[in-house]
């Protein structure tokens, strides 16, 4: 496959859109293998909860999409596909006890990766005017912050 030229703020912003689909895809998917991992029921709910607000973020990047006139397609996120790879890789090797630290510390990685894509997606989209797009994308990027704080807060009590 050839490997797409990006020559405009557009074009970039077009393809980094795609590779967020890619991120919220594989979000869904992780948070399916983390939840089953996870032994405590809160922790459980916690990622119950996140994968619905995943599915209204991939809503949200259909409507950025469209708004900016974008075939909605995806592209490669292999910094999502190596989180995944690492969480699955230590859930493996892990004794199942440590699991709901595993399943926390993983997802807080993933969260913390797609925080900082929105943010740079919310201030492309802004650069270019597309205020509607940059709200939607800022709608995410709260989410993202909000459930990284609940993870955080979730990881702090499993340790103390």
């Amino acid at each position: 496959m050839a490997q797409q030229n990006l020559s405009t703020p557009e074009e970039l912003l077009h393809f980094q859109l795609r590779s967020a689909r890619t991120m919220e895809d594989h979000s869904l998917e992780a948070l399916a293998d983390l939840r089953s991992a996870a032994k405590d029921k809160k922790i459980q709910k916690l990622f119950t909860h996140h994968a619905d607000e995943t599915r209204e973020q991939i809503e949200k990047l259909r409507k950025v999409f469209e708004l900016l006139d974008f075939k909605e397609t995806t592209a490669p996120s292999p910094s999502t596909t190596g989180i995944s790879k690492q969480a699955a890789s230590l859930l493996e090797r892990s004794d199942p006890k440590l699991h709901n630290q595993v399943a926390l510390v993983s997802a807080l990685g993933n969260e913390h990766f797609e925080i900082s894509a929105y943010q740079g997606l919310v201030l492309q989209a802004q650069s270019l005017g597309a205020i509607e797009a940059a709200a939607l994308l800022q709608e995410n990027l709260d989410q993202e912050t909000h459930t990284s704080e609940e993870l955080h807060t979730a990881l702090q009590e499993l340790l103390a």
